[in-house]
Protein backbone atom coordinates (compact mmCIF):
# COMPACT_ATOMS: atom_id res chain seq x y z
CA UNK A 1 0.00 0.00 0.00
CA UNK A 2 2.87 2.32 0.86
CA UNK A 3 4.61 1.95 -2.52
CA UNK A 4 1.44 2.79 -4.40
CA UNK A 5 1.56 6.13 -2.27
CA UNK A 6 4.90 6.46 -2.79
CA UNK A 7 4.51 5.66 -6.99
CA UNK A 8 1.59 7.70 -6.88
CA UNK A 9 3.24 10.96 -5.42
CA UNK A 10 6.54 10.44 -7.58
CA UNK A 11 4.28 9.95 -10.53
CA UNK A 12 2.22 13.69 -9.65
CA UNK A 13 5.71 15.51 -9.16
CA UNK A 14 6.81 13.73 -12.43
CA UNK A 15 3.80 14.77 -14.09
CA UNK A 16 3.88 18.25 -12.74
CA UNK A 17 7.49 18.85 -13.77
CA UNK A 18 7.28 17.56 -17.54
CA UNK A 19 4.12 20.24 -17.74
CA UNK A 20 6.18 22.99 -16.80
CA UNK A 21 9.12 21.90 -18.96
CA UNK A 22 6.19 21.82 -21.66
CA UNK A 23 5.03 25.39 -20.50
CA UNK A 24 8.29 26.61 -20.90
CA UNK A 25 9.26 25.44 -24.26
CA UNK A 26 5.47 26.76 -25.54
CA UNK A 27 6.45 29.94 -23.95
CA UNK A 28 10.16 30.20 -25.39
CA UNK A 29 7.98 29.94 -28.95
CA UNK A 30 5.56 32.96 -28.05
CA UNK A 31 7.50 35.21 -26.01
CA UNK A 32 8.60 38.96 -28.58
CA UNK A 33 12.37 39.19 -27.29
CA UNK A 34 15.23 37.68 -25.94
CA UNK A 35 14.94 38.63 -22.36
CA UNK A 36 11.29 37.30 -21.81
CA UNK A 37 12.41 34.13 -23.90
CA UNK A 38 14.97 33.40 -21.41
CA UNK A 39 12.91 34.24 -18.63
CA UNK A 40 10.37 31.63 -19.95
CA UNK A 41 13.06 29.31 -20.57
CA UNK A 42 15.09 29.75 -16.97
CA UNK A 43 11.65 29.59 -14.66
CA UNK A 44 10.41 26.45 -16.66
CA UNK A 45 13.93 25.00 -16.16
CA UNK A 46 14.60 25.53 -13.07
CA UNK A 47 10.58 24.32 -12.09
CA UNK A 48 10.34 21.39 -13.98
CA UNK A 49 13.86 19.91 -13.27
CA UNK A 50 13.44 20.16 -9.92
CA UNK A 51 9.58 18.64 -9.82
CA UNK A 52 11.19 15.89 -11.79
CA UNK A 53 14.07 14.89 -9.48
CA UNK A 54 11.71 15.03 -6.30
CA UNK A 55 9.64 12.78 -8.35
CA UNK A 56 12.69 10.40 -9.09
CA UNK A 57 13.89 11.13 -5.26
CA UNK A 58 10.47 9.48 -3.96
CA UNK A 59 10.82 6.57 -6.45
CA UNK A 60 14.43 6.12 -5.42
CA UNK A 61 13.80 5.74 -1.47
CA UNK A 62 16.71 6.13 0.99
CA UNK A 63 19.34 5.58 -1.20
CA UNK A 64 22.85 7.32 -2.15
CA UNK A 65 20.88 7.52 -5.56
CA UNK A 66 18.75 10.38 -3.95
CA UNK A 67 22.01 11.96 -2.05
CA UNK A 68 22.93 12.36 -5.55
CA UNK A 69 19.93 13.68 -6.74
CA UNK A 70 19.32 16.08 -4.06
CA UNK A 71 23.22 16.98 -4.77
CA UNK A 72 22.30 17.67 -8.63
CA UNK A 73 18.82 19.72 -7.42
CA UNK A 74 20.93 21.79 -5.17
CA UNK A 75 23.25 22.38 -8.27
CA UNK A 76 20.76 23.29 -10.63
CA UNK A 77 19.08 25.79 -8.26
CA UNK A 78 21.82 28.10 -7.91
CA UNK A 79 23.38 27.68 -11.14
CA UNK A 80 20.43 27.71 -13.47
CA UNK A 81 19.70 31.90 -12.60
CA UNK A 82 23.04 32.34 -12.26
CA UNK A 83 23.64 31.37 -15.95
CA UNK A 84 20.39 33.24 -16.76
CA UNK A 85 21.88 36.53 -15.64
CA UNK A 86 25.20 35.80 -17.27
CA UNK A 87 23.18 35.35 -20.25
CA UNK A 88 21.16 38.39 -19.74
CA UNK A 89 24.07 40.61 -19.30
CA UNK A 90 25.91 39.62 -21.95
CA UNK A 91 22.75 40.43 -24.27
CA UNK A 92 22.45 44.08 -22.52
CA UNK A 93 26.42 44.32 -23.09
CA UNK A 94 26.04 43.47 -27.02
CA UNK A 95 23.64 46.11 -27.35
CA UNK A 96 20.24 44.08 -27.15
CA UNK A 97 17.44 46.07 -26.44
CA UNK A 98 13.95 44.22 -24.98
CA UNK A 99 10.75 44.95 -26.21
CA UNK A 100 9.11 46.87 -23.65
CA UNK A 101 5.19 47.17 -23.22
CA UNK A 102 5.20 50.83 -24.18
CA UNK A 103 7.10 49.65 -27.32
CA UNK A 104 4.26 47.19 -28.50
CA UNK A 105 1.36 49.83 -27.77
CA UNK A 106 3.41 52.42 -29.94
CA UNK A 107 3.62 50.11 -32.51
CA UNK A 108 0.24 49.28 -32.54
CA UNK A 109 -0.94 52.96 -32.92
CA UNK A 110 0.98 53.58 -35.47
CA UNK A 111 0.01 50.22 -37.28
CA UNK A 112 -3.53 51.41 -36.96
CA UNK A 113 -3.08 55.18 -38.07
CA UNK A 114 -1.00 53.97 -41.06
CA UNK A 115 -2.98 53.98 -44.41
CA UNK A 116 -4.07 50.79 -46.10
CA UNK A 117 -2.11 49.61 -49.02
CA UNK A 118 -3.99 50.24 -51.97
CA UNK A 119 -4.22 47.03 -54.33
CA UNK A 120 -2.18 46.67 -57.73
CA UNK A 121 -4.25 47.57 -61.07
CA UNK A 122 -1.63 45.98 -62.83
CA UNK A 123 -2.12 42.87 -64.51
CA UNK A 124 0.05 39.67 -63.33
CA UNK A 125 1.20 37.41 -66.01
CA UNK A 126 3.57 37.46 -69.23
CA UNK A 127 4.96 40.98 -70.00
Amino acid sequence: MIDLLRDIVAGLFLFAGAFFLLAGAIGMNRMPDLFTRMHAASVADTLGVSLMLVGMVFLAGFTLVTVKLVFLMAFLLFMGPVASHALAAAALQAGVKPVLADDRGAKAKLAAKAPARKKSTRKRGKA
